[in-house]
């Protein structure tokens, strides 16, 4: 399997699980949306080790147990940060966020990424205008 077929297949897989799955803090927002897509790709995720959380304020602490103040920081870790430009399906992408957390996306190729947006219940194709980062994530 080329790598490329394997990165679509990680962000396929992604959308299956997450896609029209209303949010819910600790099990279907974008850190796990993302550790999912992660997984796909076969590497290991940290999000365990942050411990449960069902809220804003949750998910805050669960960061700060992970040593880091947000995902964008775990995300540097681990992973190299591209231009947004440059990325492809299976890509990780932040978008701006009015909140106090990032706005994380799954590339999906073509201009699109799945990523949870305010004005409907679950977690959806949308077309970004804008990306604040992005990170390869390379099977």
């Amino acid at each position: 399997m080329t790598a490329l077929i394997a990165r679509r297949d990680a962000a396929q897989a992604t959308l299956d699980r997450f896609g029209d799955v209303p949010f819910a803090w600790g099990s279907s927002d974008c850190a796990k949306m993302v550790a999912h897509l992660v997984r796909q790709h076969g590497h290991q995720t940290d999000l365990a080790k942050a411990g449960s959380y069902k809220t804003l304020l949750g998910a805050k602490r669960a960061l700060t147990r992970l040593g880091v103040a947000s995902v964008a920081e775990l995300l540097d870790q681990r992973y190299p940060r591209i231009a947004p430009a440059e990325a492809i399906v299976g890509d990780i992408i932040a978008l701006p966020s009015a909140g106090d957390l990032d706005a994380l996306a799954i590339c999906l190729g073509n201009g699109n990424a799945i990523a949870y947006h305010e004005s409907v219940a679950g977690a959806v194709v949308v077309r970004p205008v804008e990306m604040v980062a992005a990170w390869s994530v390379a099977p």
